[in-house]
């Protein structure tokens, strides 16, 4: 490793309470496997400090490449990142070093008075900083005979539930895996169903980066890698990447492992592109062995895109009209 034994790793992290959060998790698991300190370094990235929504300033990477450009200054050791954050490109001098366990992937719902989506009013107003999920709730609305309004907004956990305790929304919808990372999980009042509305590729699920070049810390950090999410996410970003979409735009995709009784012998991967106005989707699925590699995974995330573009997707990713 690059640092002392005697020194504490350092852990670059985003300043938000979700991100130290979720990092606290992760420095608790490193110094379990290596015996080390860890503290967390405090970055602010662009994402953090800009005010505009994630559609206009290209969601990839606004939230990672301050994180990143510490990791090569070596102002940290290691960092955590989101991984529907991450952009599907990798930089060569660094390694995602471990996937740990998936949270839940899901889609939460957080309404006034308790509602789920099924039950709020014809023409309700929901708050989302995503084009995935605008498109998605606008398509499950007109399947259940009714409208919705989308509002873009962006901010905390706090700020985002404030707009439906303030009245200004009837309902936001968050990531569930970060609301249960925080300790409020019990404020959903709906878990919307993948087979309803499919998560952004990687939800749920943490990158832990580091230098490829420190290859004992690389190893040390390995420990905490879970196989199954691996394959699953790297088949979901295979995905994204190959519709040469970026993680603002309208794609969905969900990975998991099918079981033939207690034996898990196939991956079912499911994608979705749509229009905002959730009148037009795109949404496909295949099916294949569970991956035994990096290679096998990424295949089969690229062969769901090829159908994906042969019905359409990529003219369907253009379209920005409400």
């Amino acid at each position: 490793m690059n640092t002392r034994p005697d020194q504490p790793l350092r852990l670059g992290t985003r300043r938000s309470k979700l991100a130290m959060s979720q990092s606290g998790h992760v420095a608790d698991a490193v110094r379990a496997v290596t015996g080390r300190a860890v503290e967390l370094v405090e970055i602010t990235t662009y994402g953090d400090v800009s005010r505009e929504h994630l559609s206009q300033i290209g969601g990839t990477g606004v939230f990672v490449t301050a994180l990143r450009d510490a990791l090569l200054r070596g102002e940290v050791d290691f960092a955590v990142h989101s991984l529907k954050d991450l952009p599907t490109a990798q930089p060569d001098d660094l390694v995602i070093a471990a996937m740990p366990r998936r949270e839940d992937p899901r889609d939460a719902l957080v309404a006034r008075d308790g509602l789920t989506f099924e039950q709020l009013p014809d023409g309700a107003r929901i708050g989302t900083g995503s084009t995935r999920r605008t498109a998605q709730l606008n398509h499950l609305a007109l399947a259940l005979g009714k409208r919705i309004e989308t509002v873009p907004i962006r901010g905390n956990v706090d700020t985002r539930i404030g707009f439906v305790h303030d009245g200004e929304l009837d309902a936001v919808v968050l990531a569930a895996a970060g609301l249960n990372r925080i300790g409020r999980g019990g404020e959903a009042t709906d878990l919307l169903s993948v087979d309803s509305v499919l998560p952004a590729p990687g939800q749920g699920a943490l990158a832990v980066e580091c230098l490829a070049s420190d290859t004992d810390l690389v190893a040390a950090l390995g420990e905490l890698d879970d196989p199954h999410t691996r394959a699953a996410v790297t088949a979901e970003r295979s995905l994204l990447a190959a519709l040469e979409a970026g993680c603002s735009a309208p794609v969905g995709a969900f990975a998991d492992l099918l079981a033939d009784g207690e034996i898990v012998n196939e991956m079912r991967l499911r994608g979705v592109v749509g229009t905002l106005d959730g009148t037009t989707l795109v949404q496909l699925s295949t099916t294949g062995p569970v991956p035994q590699s990096y290679d096998e995974a990424m295949a089969l995330g690229r062969e769901l895109a090829d159908e994906m573009l042969a019905k359409g997707a990529a003219g369907l990713m253009g379209e920005r009209s409400l």
